[in-house]
């Protein structure tokens, strides 16, 4: 009990200055948390971008999250603050079946845990397969299902970058899927309900990034003319990413 507290409790410190960096760097915007069951197991399966996507992920989320991380992420002082956001070891060099095991031994202690169906993060921007390894997990646990899409992430951190970059970063939680509703489906049919439902997330967060342009960090507003719009492309448009 006293371990669940202190665990809430950081998690609570670190969440202020998290947001402040998502505000201050990228203009962190997000919609349909309503759509995140607040009590029971959740499978939060989104996109992945970049190392920076499970900190959105748990801004947006109205519950704190667990996530599987490389136990190599775990050293000092890193360790306490991954640690305090969800994060949880597991060894790459082992089993697939560990970090499933790890996985479901969350969900059934009605956890929310994030889960990147794709298995690594992008590498040009886009939604490429979701494997099927998380029907397993859903009617073991019988947690409901949340798809997700981030957008922007790629921009601001693409893969093999180590610099972060103020760039606007949407998140979209999607329409649940709950036990009664995935049990009617065959693996094949829930990996292609979740990617639909992934896709359009991913596509609404696009719109929204769009329509409603904010600027990043101090940089000064985007104009037409500007040596940021030649750089982007369109003045007003987020760059295409993961």
């Amino acid at each position: 009990m006293q371990n669940n507290l202190a665990a809430r409790l950081w998690y609570s410190i670190l969440w202020c200055p998290c947001y402040a960096l998502s505000q201050l760097l990228f203009r962190f915007q997000y919609s349909g948390k309503g759509n995140v069951p607040l009590n029971g197991p959740v499978l939060l399966l989104s996109n992945h971008q970049s190392h920076l996507d499970p900190v959105l992920v748990g801004l947006a989320c109205p519950r704190q999250l667990k996530f599987l991380a490389r136990h190599g992420l775990f050293f000092f002082p890193f360790n306490l603050w991954i640690r305090a956001l969800g994060a949880v070891p597991i060894n790459q060099e082992g089993s697939a079946l560990a970090g499933l095991r790890t996985t479901l031994g969350l969900l059934k202690e009605d956890n929310a845990v994030l889960v990147f169906p794709e298995g690594s993060r992008t590498p040009d921007g886009q939604l490429h397969e979701i494997f099927s390894g998380f029907c397993l997990l859903a009617r073991r646990s019988q947690a409901t299902i949340v798809p997700l899409a981030i957008e922007g992430a790629f921009a601001a951190l693409p893969r093999g970058s180590v610099l972060v970059r103020p760039h606007s970063i949407g998140l979209t939680f999607g329409p649940p899927i709950s036990p009664s509703q995935y049990a009617k489906l065959s693996d094949d049919e829930l990996v292609a309900l979740v990617t639909k439902r992934i896709s359009q997330s991913l596509a609404a967060t696009r719109r929204e990034l769009q329509t409603a342009p904010r600027t990043a960090g101090f940089l000064p507003p985007k104009r037409e003319n500007s040596l940021l719009a030649s750089r982007d492309g369109v003045a007003a448009a987020p760059e295409a990413g993961n």
